[in-house]
């Protein structure tokens, strides 16, 4: 999900600044609403159970994409499937470009030997960079994001409404090596729903993390556990009218940037250096795990790796500290 949210910005601006250009989006049906409110763009459904599954459905996608009259292919994934793809296009005479991940690059910021820790290109420039071989370049300097958009809900719209802040709060990801441990997590969250008239909505989904989140809101009025409560696009609705986001290094933090919202985020095995700090956001909101206690960080790109003795490594980060960094969030909005 957060690959795909990180598209978002560089099409939406590709969008806004060839406004003669027809864009299609191919990507599964779920991720349909992140492009919303895009002009000139068409999403095409990728149905990889069925209709375009396997070899035979990729070329059964070709086929389906070649009544849209495309002139220019551009491969913002560059996995196999795409990689085929591609290839038939480029084979069909049209001109294709195709994403540099970095992965050389990824492997020295990561590996315990001869590490070499220091910034890398960030995703949205990767894209960029796709679009500019194209012929397309772009600026992102000057972003330009979404209306809040209206919640159809009206119980969750009055709540919204009546709160002098409205905090959301994601508290997991993929991989258990980037989630803050819960016990601190619910120190910050005790921390922020002191604050006067203040409201926090907590994210996720799946049943454990649905009963993880009960079990964060307590016997507090105004904190609100969404997970399962409501329909995906008027989630991406709520979240449009956040004031800040608290988030891992996870999907909810991408989606909270493509809509324009202030997001802070905690690093444990992963790191912002990376390039995959969410859509023009501060470094200073990205709070990392110490690497005084820790060298080896980061230990991975994706945090699907487990390093022996680095399971506390976000405890480094205090709930102090979180707590902070939000306030300081919301008191630059005011």
């Amino acid at each position: 999900m957060g690959d795909v949210a990180m598209t978002v910005p560089v099409v939406r601006a590709l969008a806004n600044q060839y406004p003669e250009l027809k864009i299609t989006v191919i990507s599964r049906s779920f991720f349909q609403p992140f492009y919303n409110g895009i002009p000139n763009l068409h999403f095409f459904h990728f149905d990889e159970k069925e209709r375009h599954k396997g070899i035979v459905g990729l070329w059964r996608l070709f086929q389906d994409l070649k009544s849209f009259n495309i002139d220019a292919f551009a491969d913002l994934h560059n996995v196999l499937r795409s990689k085929v793809l591609r290839t038939l296009f480029s084979l069909s005479g049209k001109k294709t470009a195709f994403v540099d991940k970095g992965r050389a690059e990824k492997k020295a910021l990561t590996r315990v030997e001869n590490k070499i820790f220091q910034p890398l290109t960030t995703m949205f420039d990767r894209h960029q960079l796709v679009f500019e071989a194209l012929g397309f370049p772009i600026d992102l300097s000057r972003p330009q994001f979404p209306e809040k958009a209206k919640i159809s809900q009206s119980e969750l719209a009055t709540i919204v409404s009546q709160s002098n802040t409205v905090i959301g709060i994601a508290p997991f990801a993929q991989y258990d090596s980037k989630v803050y441990p819960l016990d601190l997590m619910q120190e910050v969250i005790d921390a922020l729903a002191s604050h006067k008239n203040s409201t926090i909505f907590l994210f996720g989904g799946g049943q454990k993390e649905k009963e993880q989140l009960q079990s964060l809101v307590g016997n507090k009025t105004n904190v609100l556990n969404m997970a399962g409560k409501i329909p995906f696009q008027e989630e991406l609705n709520l979240i449009s009218n956040l004031d800040v986001m608290l988030s891992m290094d996870s999907g909810n933090g991408h989606i909270a940037a493509i809509l324009g919202i202030p997001v802070v985020t905690l690093w444990g095995a992963t790191h912002p250096f990376a390039g995959f700090l969410p859509f023009n956001q501060s470094l200073d909101n990205a709070l990392v795990s110490d690497r005084n206690q820790y060298p080896n960080l980061p230990t991975s790109v994706y945090g699907n790796k487990r390093v022996a003795g680095y399971e506390n490594a976000m405890r480094t980060i205090l709930p102090e500290q979180v707590v902070a960094r939000m306030e300081d969030v919301l008191r630059s909005k005011k």
